[in-house]
C-alpha cells in the first residue's frame, strides 16, 4: 500500500512539474487581452493564430518555424528557447511576411513588424516603477537642408515643468538601421531607464533627443555606392543634427548649451553616426557612446589617422573628451563582435581612455542596448 501511495505521489509530482514547465504567460508586447504569444518558463514561445483559410503559416523569429493547423482553424507552434530581450518577428502567411494580429507593432526591419519581449531576470531597471517620471514629447520642425518636415522625440526629466528656471544637459540618442525615432522610447524603454537611474541618484537629470537617422539633401546627387555600416555616403544626418537639431533643441528647451553638457550615443548604425558626428565636431560634444557600433576601422588601418588625426595626441584628446564608451553583446554576429572589440583594442593601444563593456549572452538586439544605455547614462554629465 505504501509503495502504491509513493508511486501515486511521484506521478502527481511529475505531472505538476510537467504542467508548470508548459504553462506560459502572455508576452508583454501582446495587444491587451490577447493570450498568445505566450512565453514559457524556459523562454520557449508558443504562437497561436486563427487562419482557417490559410494553406501554410510560419513564424519568422530569425529562424522560421512551421505552424500546425487543428480542426478549428487554429495554427500553433512552440519555438526553441529564445534569448532574453526584445525581438522583431513576422507571421508568414502563404509566403507573405506580415504582422501577427495578436502582437503590438514596432517600426523595425525597415517596416512595421511584430515584436516580442522575452523577460530578463534583471529587468527591473527598465520597468515602470513608483518613482517620478519624465515625459517623451514629439517635436516637429522644418529642415532647410532636407526641404521637409521632420520629427524628434524628446525626453524631459522628472521635474522639468516644475522647475522653470533650471537648465539641463542634453544627450542625443540614435537608433539603428531600419528603425526610427520611436525605437528608443518604444523598444528601448529609455524613459523608464532614465527615470529609475535618476530616482536612484545614479544619473544626472538630462534631456534626451531622439531623431530619425536618415536625411537626404535633395540638391545633392544620391550615391549608389557604399553599403557599409550606417550607409552614410548620401546621408546628411550629421549635418542636420549639428546645424538644425541642436539649435532647435536649444531654442525650444531649457538646455545647457556648452560642449561639456552635450553628449551623443547610438546603437549599431547610430553608433557609427555618433562617432562620425562627434569626432568631426569635438567643439560641440564632450561625451561619445557607441552601442554595437563605433568608428570605422579597416583591418590594418592606423586609428591615429582617423578623423583628421583626432586620436594622434592621446593626452590632448583625453583631456578634452570626458567619456568614450564602446559596447557589444557576447552573442552578436562574429563580424560585428570582432569589429567592435578590435576598435576597443585599437583605442586601448593608442592610449585613448574609454569604457568597454560586453553584454553577457545577448546578441544584436535591444537587451544589449538597454544595458549599454543604463551604463552610459550613469557615466555622463558627472562633475
Amino acid at each position: 500500500m505504501k509503495k502504491i501511495l509513493a508511486l501515486t505521489l511521484c506521478v502527481a509530482a511529475l505531472y505538476i512539474q510537467s504542467h508548470a514547465q508548459n504553462t506560459g504567460i502572455p508576452a508583454t508586447t501582446n495587444i491587451p487581452g490577447q493570450k498568445y504569444p505566450q512565453v514559457l518558463p524556459d523562454n520557449r514561445v508558443v504562437f497561436r493564430v486563427k487562419a482557417p483559410d490559410a494553406h501554410k503559416l510560419q513564424i519568422d523569429l530569425g529562424k522560421k518555424y512551421d505552424m500546425v493547423k487543428d480542426s478549428s482553424g487554429f495554427w500553433t507552434v512552440t519555438t526553441e528557447p529564445i534569448v532574453e530581450g526584445f525581438h522583431y518577428y513576422s507571421l508568414i502567411a502563404d509566403g507573405v511576411a506580415t504582422c501577427d494580429p495578436s502582437s503590438q507593432t514596432f517600426y523595425g526591419m525597415g517596416r512595421m513588424a511584430s515584436g516580442i519581449d522575452i523577460p530578463d531576470k534583471d529587468m527591473e531597471y527598465y520597468q515602470a516603477k513608483n518613482v517620478p517620471h519624465g515625459q517623451v514629447r514629439s517635436v516637429n520642425y522644418y529642415s532647410d537642408i532636407t526641404k521637409a518636415w521632420r520629427r524628434a522625440n524628446v525626453y524631459t526629466p522628472p521635474g522639468y515643468d516644475e522647475s522653470p528656471k533650471k537648465r539641463y544637459p542634453v544627450l542625443y540618442l540614435q537608433h539603428g538601421a531600419g528603425e526610427d525615432e520611436s525605437g528608443w522610447p518604444s523598444q528601448g524603454k529609455m524613459d523608464f531607464i532614465l527615470d529609475n537611474l535618476i530616482a536612484e541618484g545614479k544619473a544626472t537629470p538630462m534631456i534626451v533627443v531622439m531623431e530619425r537617422g536618415y536625411a537626404t539633401d535633395p540638391t545633392k546627387p544620391v550615391s549608389t555606392t557604399g553599403n557599409g555600416p550606417g550607409s552614410m555616403n548620401s546621408n546628411v544626418f550629421p549635418e542636420v543634427l549639428v546645424k538644425e537639431v541642436i539649435p532647435m533643441i536649444d531654442k525650444t528647451f531649457r538646455t545647457l548649451t556648452d560642449r561639456d553638457n552635450r553628449a551623443m550615443a547610438g546603437l549599431s548604425m547610430g553608433g557609427f553616426q555618433t562617432f562620425q558626428t562627434t569626432m568631426t565636431n569635438l567643439d560641440k560634444f564632450a561625451y561619445i557612446g557607441g552601442f554595437s557600433g563605433a568608428g570605422r576601422l579597416q583591418p590594418g588601418a592606423d586609428i591615429k589617422q582617423l578623423y583628421d588625426g583626432a586620436w594622434a595626441d592621446a593626452d590632448a584628446f583625453n583631456k578634452k573628451v570626458k567619456v568614450v564608451y564602446v559596447s557589444i553583446g557576447t552573442k552578436e554576429p562574429e563580424r560585428m563582435y570582432t569589429g567592435v572589440k578590435g576598435f576597443h583594442e585599437a583605442l586601448e593601444k593608442a592610449g585613448i581612455r574609454h569604457v568597454y563593456y560586453e553584454s553577457p549572452g545577448t546578441s544584436h538586439e535591444w537587451q544589449t542596448w538597454r544595458r549599454s544605455l543604463r551604463q552610459y547614462a550613469s557615466l555622463i554629465f558627472k562633475k
